[in-house]
């Protein structure tokens, strides 16, 4: 019997691969491991098994192992790194940064309108990754040849958004933690200004957006308890019957479950809600 487990790359990119159970070799979280991958060998990390693994391999609908059980469509954990497929991976990583440049002196070179984010090596040097964000489709055909004949090894462009962009590079947001998108958000999902809106938080893009440019993807946490309790307050700007005659909501504090009312005459005052229902 074989168990599916998450294995994760450089840029937080996670893949799914199986391993045999009855393996004398049990795997374990952070273990470095060395993969089969499309074209040849990479090198990766353990970063969940078990049950976890297969929740998150069901979810993924990337890897094409739907459902977990059907094996033959996952590749393999090949077997665990050595040292020095360790060093192999360290000096790769290194290496990498002078690729990004020499990559971004090219597009300079063929006036892409694209901004190289990071380059990835995979780890048998079969193939080198390009990342880059642009804003809009870009004819790199001339410049993956160029690349090729530099680096003697198969070349692939990825274009990706903003948020990916966030995820490979990781970085710290407005609250001090590690971006959720790079720590244990599975994607972004896009966010709008209703979200922001029906939280009552400024729509100022510059206070609700996060390094990577974009409205901050907690936005999405609390919008569903939002949501649930504002039905149960009048909406603002609706005229409601109260004892003291026709009121117009102007505000409404779901918290500290109050309501704000003005009156007729412009007199204004808070009541609370269930005293509003009376």
């Amino acid at each position: 019997m074989t168990s599916v487990l998450e294995v994760r790359f450089k840029g937080n990119r996670r893949e799914y691969f199986t391993w045999p159970s009855e393996d004398s070799s049990p795997l374990r979280l952070d273990v470095p491991v060395i993969v089969e991958v499309e074209r040849g060998q990479d090198f990766g990390v353990i970063s969940a098994l078990g049950e976890i693994a297969a929740k998150k391999c069901e979810r993924c609908g990337t890897c094409g192992a739907h459902p977990p059980a059907d094996e033959a469509t996952i590749r393999n954990i090949v077997r665990l790194a050595t040292p020095d497929d360790r060093k192999t991976a360290a000096d790769l990583r290194i290496n990498e940064e002078d690729v990004r440049r020499t990559v971004r002196d090219r597009v300079r070179q063929h006036a892409l309108p694209m901004k190289v984010s990071d380059a990835e090596w995979q780890w048998d040097k079969r193939k080198l990754t390009i990342y880059f964000t642009a804003e809009q489709r870009v004819d790199f055909r001339a410049l993956v040849r160029d690349l090729a004949g530099l680096f003697r090894t198969r070349i692939e462009l990825r274009q990706i958004g903003a948020r990916d962009e966030a995820k490979r590079l990781d970085g710290i947001g407005r609250c001090g933690r590690q971006l959720c998108i790079a720590s244990w958000l599975p994607e972004g999902k896009p966010v709008s200004l209703s979200l922001a809106k029906a939280q009552g938080l400024s729509l100022n893009p510059l206070q609700i957006s996060g390094p990577c440019g974009r409205l901050l993807c907690c936005l999405h946490y609390e919008h569903d308890f939002y949501v649930q309790q504002r039905k149960r307050f009048p909406k603002e700007g609706k005229t409601v019957k109260t004892s003291a005659g026709n009121e117009r909501v102007i505000s409404v504090d779901i918290f500290r479950e109050r309501v704000t009312l003005r009156s007729e005459a412009g007199e204004t005052r808070v009541v609370a809600l269930e005293q509003l229902r009376l």
